[in-house]
């Protein structure tokens, strides 16, 4: 059910590339070098980033001279091959321990779905069989917090808050302390937007990763970076100036249902080589899983 939701979801990237590869296979007599650089040209435009394109492109013209291939329908399974590669090459799976406590530290830019994305997480998370509890330590934007208690209430999972404009290290230090005391398995932890620009958020990350470190020595953690996928090359950029200040371990992608740049995604592994964790294509609770990406590829090509 969730593949089909996918599918339909990404159909905009899946105009915008898969109709343009047919296309171009159907207006070709045969493969040549002409063919490929068509093909280059649509990766590109579909957001896959130059880098990612050129790499894609350089290992399927590898493969043809090898394999001696002239039929457009094999082309294109290779070309899927070789995509898949990309996004394969790095562990998609969310690290989270079986014995102990692990974190979770969420963040993103003010709009690109950080609080529900907790929420849809936190809920993946409870019906797995995971005791998890959310942290609102995004006290600076307004209405953060009680955004943040509407989703781990329909989560049906334990939040940790204080009043809007408070000190967000002392609402995490709250919530290790509850997480520890009342052995739960996972600790989700929102935090304020705009990090990648702001120095008095950054240091206020800063503080929090040392709080978790000191507080929990030696436990698993994840650091989340939420991209709104409707920002297609923009993502990457972002990305790029994130892992300058943050040591991020995955992506999650949130509005996939709304772009047509969905090809970004393997610009990000490739360029970056940050493997993508969650993927969301809805507004409902359950409408984020965690990512797959041979469902992935099928969907937009």
């Amino acid at each position: 059910m969730f593949f089909d939701k996918l599918k339909e979801s990404l159909n905009k990237t899946k105009e915008r590339l898969d109709e343009k590869v047919n296309l171009v296979m159907k207006n070709f007599r045969k493969v040549d070098e002409e063919l490929l650089e068509q093909l280059e040209e649509i990766l590109i435009m579909s957001d896959f980033g130059v880098d990612a394109s050129v790499k894609i492109i350089d290992n399927l013209r590898e493969r043809l001279k090898l394999e001696n291939i002239q039929e457009g329908e094999v082309v294109k399974e290779i070309l899927k091959e070789e995509i898949s590669k990309i996004l394969d090459k790095s562990d998609s799976r969310l690290n989270i321990s079986s014995q102990g406590l692990s974190v979770i530290l969420v963040i993103g830019v003010n709009g690109a779905g950080k609080t529900t994305s907790i929420g849809k997480i936190a809920n993946n998370l409870r019906k797995e069989g995971k005791k998890v509890l959310v942290v609102a330590a995004d006290t600076f934007r307004a209405a953060a917090v009680e955004q943040l208690q509407v989703w781990a209430s329909r989560a049906n999972v334990d939040i940790v808050r204080k009043p809007e404009g408070s000190d967000p290290a002392s609402v995490v230090y709250d919530g290790i302390v509850k997480a520890k005391t009342e052995r739960y398995d996972v600790v989700i932890i929102d935090t304020a937007g705009r990090l990648h620009n702001r120095k008095e958020l950054m240091d206020e990350l800063a503080k929090i990763n040392k709080i978790i470190d000191r507080e929990l020595e030696g436990a698993t953690k994840e650091t989340l970076l939420v991209l709104d996928g409707t920002t297609g090359q923009n993502a990457i950029n972002q990305t790029r100036l994130f892992t300058q200040t943050a040591p991020i371990t995955g992506i999650i992608l949130t509005k996939m249902d709304g772009t047509a740049k969905g090809g970004f995604v393997v610009g990000i592994v490739e360029e970056l080589n940050i493997p993508v964790k969650y993927i969301g294509i809805g507004e409902q609770i359950d409408d984020m899983q965690p990512f797959n990406s041979k469902e992935f590829i099928e969907a937009i090509l």
